[in-house]
């Protein structure tokens, strides 16, 4: 996966001319990274629908879906809408509530209007708004930032997980997450400070002193995101993600078992790398 993905995202600045500083930037950036985010949001909509019926909660999944992709794309559309995300992001923010209202009332008339309305927003956001960040780094900084914010992350996780397994002995959060030690969060940082380091030396995209601090933040906000998820899992009592009659990932469980630090992590991140600019 880490292989592909590194492929697309390369081919993706490539393609548009913001893989390397000698070749001209096209008008339009990050249409295979968009892509590829539109195709991880529709099964994952369809395992948080499974795991939002679990508390007797209805996702309209087709409108969810339409709605996640469009929030995913929100700094992609602008390019050639000539409009800020901001814009764009405010007035499908309306659009998307009123969709819903109208969605609820044809499919469950007024049964549980706050309870699915409310856990439709969430399932958009969640997986819409927080996606679009991680496009907007990929089209306002660049592949390298992109491949250099993901690698932390997934460092962080591949860490976390082999220091634990090993070493793991104090729970860090045993009410959400039996299976994570402070001992893996030890691994976490210090695999997420390597890979940042790494990114920040040979790509030239911070000072190393600023990647240390980079790879340290974003060890712990990776592990956020992925606690956040499992709370979700936890409520609804589910081990996994994944559906039973659905796409899986062998050895990670659903899509939303892979994404979910990113997600959490992408906005602090855009933040991170507009601030040290």
């Amino acid at each position: 996966m880490a292989v592909a993905f590194t492929a697309l995202i390369l081919l993706d600045g490539w393609l548009d001319g913001s893989l390397t500083a000698s070749a001209p930037d096209k008008h339009i950036q990050g249409t295979g990274f968009c892509v590829l985010l539109a195709l991880l949001i529709i099964p994952a909509q369809f395992e948080l629908s499974k795991l939002a019926a679990a508390k007797n909660l209805k996702i309209f999944t087709p409108l969810a879906i339409i709605a996640s992709i469009l929030f995913a794309s929100a700094w992609y559309w602008p390019q050639i809408l000539k409009i800020s995300p901001a814009i764009y992001l405010f007035f499908l923010s309306a659009f998307v509530l009123l969709a819903l209202f109208l969605y609820q009332y044809s499919s469950c008339g007024t049964t549980a209007v706050l309870a699915n309305c409310g856990a439709n927003y969430f399932a958009i956001g969640y997986l819409g708004l927080l996606s679009s960040f991680c496009l907007a780094i990929r089209i306002d900084f660049g592949p390298w930032h992109l491949l250099m914010f993901a690698s932390v992350i997934k460092c962080a996780d591949i860490g976390a997980y082999a220091t634990g397994s090993a070493f793991g002995k104090h729970k860090f959060s045993p009410n959400i997450s039996p299976g994570k030690t402070w001992e893996g969060m030890a691994g976490a940082v210090a695999a997420a400070m390597i890979a940042a380091i790494l990114f920040a030396v040979c790509c030239g995209i911070m000072p190393w002193p600023l990647a240390v601090i980079f790879g340290l933040c974003f060890a712990f906000i990776g592990h956020m995101g992925d606690l956040a998820e499992s709370m979700i899992k936890r409520d609804a009592q589910q081990k996994d993600s994944k559906n039973p009659d659905s796409f899986g990932i062998p050895g990670f469980g659903g899509i939303l078992d892979v994404i979910d630090s990113p997600l959490v992590a992408a906005p602090f991140a855009y933040l991170f790398f507009m601030c040290g600019s």
